[in-house]
């Protein structure tokens, strides 16, 4: 089963508030499940949202 992540674990892991995520996810940064009143953020979509936001050194 894939790892799901909630908004909490989200923040915690980028070092942004809560409100910061549900920011993300509104503006569609971030793709998220909606569960009741809150959000669930799967494992490959949290890999898509880093792997956008990668920054590249061109030499």
């Amino acid at each position: 089963m894939e790892k799901i992540f909630s908004c909490e674990d989200v923040a915690e892991r980028y070092g942004v508030k809560k409100l910061t995520v549900w920011a993300w996810i509104r503006e569609k940064k971030l793709n998220a499940i909606q569960t009741g009143k809150s959000y669930r953020i799967r494992y490959l979509d949290l890999m898509e949202f880093e792997g956008a936001r990668l920054t590249r050194k061109t030499v």
